[in-house]
């Protein structure tokens, strides 16, 4: 009786009128619509199949399809394996649903999440990820979420072989951000040019820089960019600087008229705790040079010098590409900005 009453239900659920200026797979989405609105589908019901609509309203299968990942792709149904389609969210007004994998999350992160989800407007639903350049945590969070939302935010950072699971997602929902790989070139992305970024900011600076006898970046090559010890490389080599490439502060020892180029935040303070446990005047003594701008760095140690991209800008950009369905590849601005520090 129970499953008699359920197919009566159902086929009522979505109304088709044939005379209708409006696309059937749109008219299939108002019906499903209307019904979670009317409280007729409520989160957790079961939709009608496929084929029953299909059957009924004398619909080809991709029509249907078609409505039913539309749904899917802003999170008001989820399909499950040889069960069928189910109503996973009652608000109808979420217009697109964005996937944002970041590599993890810091202060300037948070600028570019604000500024992106102020730019998208009303009725986007905006999810972020993080994989913390892991690779299996990375393939499992696409493969986990693909075919589920309207586009799709990727930050690979240095990660290898992303191209293989990102190609598994339709190429026209793509978005590579912050680090390109020559495989990714194929999508639109907003990026930083890290190699040239770092040369013409240490030269901006070299005035200062050369009051220094040596430069030391500290550099952990898993998860910065390569481009950064290039630039830098490349940079000492020009101007014949005596520099230094290390992987840990520990046990290294502060000198008097070092320069460090430190790229992490959780080390700046590690050396900024050492030149004052130690007695050492910052700039006088050591110099610093930090990586990616923050309110913060404004204030520590009487302000830190930074080189630095415009987050927020990132994420207004790439607001604008998706709303406007825009292929590009834009190399997002960078600067050195001078502080005490140096």
């Amino acid at each position: 009786m129970f499953k008699i009453l359920f197919y009566i239900c159902s086929m009522g659920i979505v109304i088709i009128k044939n005379k209708s200026g409006t696309p059937k797979y749109k008219q299939i989405v108002t019906s499903v619509e209307d019904a979670i609105i009317n409280g007729t589908l409520k989160k957790g019901d079961k939709l009608p199949s496929l084929n029953s609509i299909k059957n009924q309203h004398s619909l080809s299968r991709d029509t249907v399809l078609n409505a039913f990942n539309e749904l899917k792709t802003r999170g008001i149904v989820q399909s499950v394996v040889g069960k069928g389609y189910y109503v996973l969210s009652e608000d109808i007004d979420v217009n697109q649903k964005i996937f944002l994998l970041f590599d993890e999350f810091n202060s300037f992160k948070e600028d570019l999440y604000n500024s992106f989800i102020n730019c998208m407007g009303k009725n986007v639903q905006v999810n972020i990820f993080f994989h913390h350049f892991n690779l299996d945590v990375f393939n499992k969070l696409i493969n986990d979420n693909a075919g589920h939302y309207s586009y799709y935010v990727i930050m690979p950072a240095n990660l290898k072989g992303t191209e293989t699971v990102i190609n598994r997602l339709p190429d026209d929902k793509v978005y590579i951000l912050d680090q390109i790989h020559p495989e990714l070139m194929e999508y639109p992305s907003i990026y930083q040019n890290f190699k040239k970024d770092i040369y013409n900011g240490l030269q901006s600076g070299l005035k200062q820089i050369k009051k220094y006898q040596k430069i030391i970046l500290l550099y952990n090559q898993e998860r910065q960019p390569k481009g950064i010890l290039e630039g830098f490389n490349l940079f000492c080599t020009h101007n014949c600087i005596q520099h230094k490439i290390i992987d840990t502060l520990i046990d290294r020892e502060l000198s008097k008229g070092e320069l460090y180029i430190i790229l992490d935040d959780k080390n700046l303070i590690r050396i900024i705790k050492r030149i004052k446990d130690e007695h050492l005047t910052l700039a006088k003594d050591i110099g610093i040079i930090s990586y990616n701008d923050t309110l913060l760095k404004e204030i520590v140690g009487d302000g830190i010098t930074t080189i630095s991209t415009n987050f927020n800008l990132m994420g207004e950009r790439l607001a604008e590409m998706i709303l406007n369905n825009e292929f590009a590849q834009v190399e997002n601005p960078n600067r050195l900005i001078l502080r005490k520090s140096l």
